[in-house]
């Protein structure tokens, strides 16, 4: 009898031992924290490692946390988790789509990204009572009220600027639940369809107008270059005709220059020869004779006699024969 008691009470006092060690040591892993209460209030925040607490007065702290998850056939389900350890790895929220009513009363479904941070354990656990819920809502309602103040058409092409809002705006009101908001990714923006068809229709009037404008400035600088073109060209026509009748001029000029020298040279030879006599009367005589024959001929070339003063062609011829006899 005495053994069966000393047995069962050795067998206490190991089940003693074991659930003593079980309720004091506990290892916490890297990138965790564990909140530890003691007689209900809180006591310290284990770090990575190995510690030992005193059992039945220290104790760790447990949460339930709700999380949304999507599953494989895209659908959203609610989970409620008991948590003990608090991780402290930067995480992913995907949270699932919403309506959301714009500036301009359009309706869209907007589907967005959230990556935090616990960086206070303590605060993560006693500011709120769930902090993922608490985080999901707070998104939701900011996101309403910063898509609720802008247009449609600022919404789709201003990402993000949404997306800084929204980071500034959850960073700053989830700073008490010792939560840091590092980022927050819009990724998907849905408007209705008979928009979406509208926006196409847009589009594709939006593409055609530029097409036609660009074709016309086509060909209005086509025309212009043509105009251009042609205008240099009578420039440089006219250029052209006005130095060839120049060079023209000057020839004329030169050549009636060169008789008159000459004829000057033939005057003064006349003086030269035979002193005392005009010799503007022997110049006239010898153009007279000289156009005498052509006076004679009509434009098919046949001559024709024509009546003349016999006596002005006898002086002529007169005066001709003296000035070479006295040049001899």
């Amino acid at each position: 009898m005495i053994i069966q008691f000393t047995l069962v009470l050795i067998a206490a006092v190991v089940l003693f031992f074991i659930v003593f060690l079980l309720k004091a040591v506990y290892l916490v892993t890297q990138a965790e924290v564990i909140v530890v209460e003691r007689l209900g209030k809180y006591h310290r925040t284990l770090t990575p490692g190995l510690h030992l607490l005193i059992p039945f007065m220290d104790r760790a702290h447990y949460c339930v946390w709700t999380y949304v998850k999507q599953d494989g056939y895209g659908k959203y389900h609610r989970y409620m988790h008991q948590v003990k350890k608090i991780d402290l790895r930067e995480s992913v929220y995907d949270f699932p789509k919403q309506n959301v009513i714009t500036k301009d009363n359009v309706n869209i479904e907007i589907n967005a990204l959230l990556y935090y941070q616990i960086t206070d354990a303590k605060a993560a656990v006693y500011e709120v009572s769930n902090l993922p819920e608490a985080i999901e809502k707070l998104t939701q309602t900011t996101l309403r009220n910063v898509i609720g103040s802008m247009d449609l058409d600022e919404t789709l092409v201003s990402r993000d600027s949404i997306n800084d809002k929204l980071q500034l705006i959850l960073d700053e009101a989830t700073d008490k639940w010792g939560v840091k908001v590092n980022r927050v990714e819009l990724q998907e923006v849905n408007p209705p369809r008979d928009i979406q068809i509208a926006m196409e229709k847009q589009m594709r009037a939006e593409r055609d107008r530029r097409a036609i404008i660009l074709e016309s400035e086509g060909e209005k600088r086509a025309a212009i270059l043509k105009a251009e073109g042609e205008q240099e060209s009578r420039i440089l026509q006219a250029e052209g005709v006005a130095q060839s009748r120049i060079r023209e001029a000057d020839g004329e000029a030169q050549a009636r220059l060169k008789v008159a020298e000459a004829e000057a040279q033939a005057i003064l030879m006349i003086q030269k020869v035979v002193p005392g006599r005009d010799p503007l009367a022997y110049m006239v005589a010898r153009e007279y004779m000289r156009t005498l024959p052509e006076m004679m001929k009509d434009k098919t070339g046949k001559m024709i006699v024509v009546p003349y003063e016999a006596t002005a062609l006898t002086g002529s011829l007169s005066m001709i024969k003296n000035i070479f006899q006295e040049a001899k």
